[in-house]
C-alpha cells in the first residue's frame, strides 16, 4: 500500500513539474532569453573597454615615445586629451608626464587636470587618495595653509593609508613656516596614528626630538 502510494504521489508531482513548465513555458523562455542577452551585453561590454584601454595605452604609449624639446605642445595637447578620457592608468601617468617634464607651467591649468582625475575618473579609494596627496604636494610650494588644507581634507578626515603622508606634509609645510606649534601638533597626530608609514612615524619623532622638544 505504501509503495503505491508512492508511485502515485510521484506521478502526481511529475504531472505537476510538467504542468508548471507547460504553463509558464513563455515566462520561462523570457527569462532564459533575458539571462543570455544581459550576459551576452556583459562580455560585449567587456569587450569593448579593454580594446578602448588598449587603444589609449598605444596612444599613449607612442606619444611618450616620439616626445622630443621640439614637439613639446603638440605630447602636450595629445596628453591632455588622454587626461580627458578618464582612464584610470593612463589619465594620472599622463598628467605626471606634462607635470615631470614642464609642458604647463600655469599651476592653475594642473590643477584643473588633477581635478579632472580625482573627480570624473573612476579610482579606487586609495588611488584616489593617493593622487589628492600628489596634488598637494604640487601645490605646497605656492598655497597658503588654508588651500592646502582643504586639498587634503578628504585624506586626512579618512582612515586611508596615506593620511600619514598627508599629515607629514601638513607638518613640515608648517615647521618650514616656523609655525612650530601646528607643526608639532600635525607630527604628534602622525605619532598617535595606528596606521602611520612606519618611516614617516619614526621621521615624526626624531623631529619632535631634535627641532621641536621644547
Amino acid at each position: 500500500m505504501d509503495e503505491e502510494t508512492a508511485i502515485i504521489d510521484s506521478k502526481t508531482r511529475n504531472e505537476k513539474i510538467k504542468n508548471f513548465f507547460i504553463n509558464n513555458k513563455k515566462t520561462l523562455i523570457s527569462i532564459l532569453l533575458s539571462i543570455i542577452i544581459v550576459l551576452l551585453g556583459y562580455f560585449a561590454f567587456a569587450e569593448y573597454t579593454e580594446k578602448k584601454r588598449l587603444k589609449i595605452s598605444d596612444q599613449y604609449n607612442s606619444v611618450i615615445s616620439k616626445f622630443s624639446e621640439n614637439n613639446k605642445e603638440t605630447t602636450k595637447n595629445s596628453l591632455i586629451e588622454i587626461i580627458n578620457k578618464n582612464d584610470p592608468t593612463y589619465s594620472p601617468l599622463s598628467l605626471y608626464f606634462i607635470i615631470d617634464n614642464k609642458l604647463i607651467q600655469d599651476i592653475s591649468k594642473i590643477n584643473v587636470l588633477f581635478d579632472i582625475i580625482i573627480q570624473d575618473t573612476s579610482l579606487s579609494k586609495e588611488i584616489r587618495n593617493l593622487i589628492i596627496y600628489k596634488k598637494a604636494l604640487y601645490n605646497a610650494d605656492n598655497a597658503d595653509e588654508n588651500e592646502l588644507l582643504e586639498i587634503l581634507k578628504p585624506v586626512i578626515n579618512s582612515k586611508s593609508i596615506w593620511k600619514s603622508h598627508a599629515l607629514y606634509l601638513m607638518a613640515e609645510y608648517f615647521y618650514s613656516k616656523n609655525q612650530k606649534q601646528k607643526s608639532k601638533e600635525f607630527f604628534n597626530q602622525i605619532i598617535l596614528l595606528e596606521n602611520a608609514n612606519q618611516d614617516l612615524k619614526i621621521e615624526s619623532q626624531k623631529r619632535l626630538n631634535r627641532d621641536l622638544s621644547e
